[in-house]
């Protein structure tokens, strides 16, 4: 089954690419959310005229993508944790807790971008990876601090 993407769906396509998927993936999900259309000879036609707008559309959120990558690569977060013994954390830092720390700095990311393989459980810096969109990504310096009694 061939459809025209309405949005970007990960792993699958960007708006406007033509792609071809099984029935049920197209009838079941993608049609009744409204992420793509079917590939007949009007729509093509309609894309055909869209598509410009489609590109100038891409290209800008393509550039607001790397101007926020950029801010992140710039920006250092400290989080003061209560610490055990061995300087092991007595919770964890999550995806959720970066992602409000972030956003007290005025860069709104969505928790579900930040790349954690497993939550943060040390003292110390690391690096942590955030998906900003359109195979853009950034590395945003996570600094884990004792906290003072």
């Amino acid at each position: 089954m061939q459809l025209i993407l309405k949005q970007t769906v990960e792993h699958l396509g960007e708006e406007g690419d033509i792609v071809k998927v099984k029935p049920g993936y197209g009838r079941n999900f993608l049609m009744p959310q409204g992420l793509a259309i079917t590939a007949s000879k009007g729509n093509l036609a309609q894309l055909a005229i869209a598509k410009v707008a489609i590109d100038a559309r891409k290209k800008q959120q393509r550039d607001e993508a790397e101007a926020l990558a950029k801010k992140l690569e710039e920006c250092v977060i400290t989080l003061e944790m209560r610490v055990g013994e061995e300087n092991k954390l007595y919770g964890s830092v999550t995806s959720s807790d970066l992602a409000d720390k972030l956003a007290e700095k005025g860069l709104v990311v969505d928790r579900r971008k930040i790349v954690l393989d497993e939550p943060i459980k040390t003292v110390g810096e690391t690096t942590v990876t955030v998906k900003v969109g359109y195979q853009v990504t950034a590395k945003v310096k996570v600094n884990i601090v004792p906290q003072q009694v």
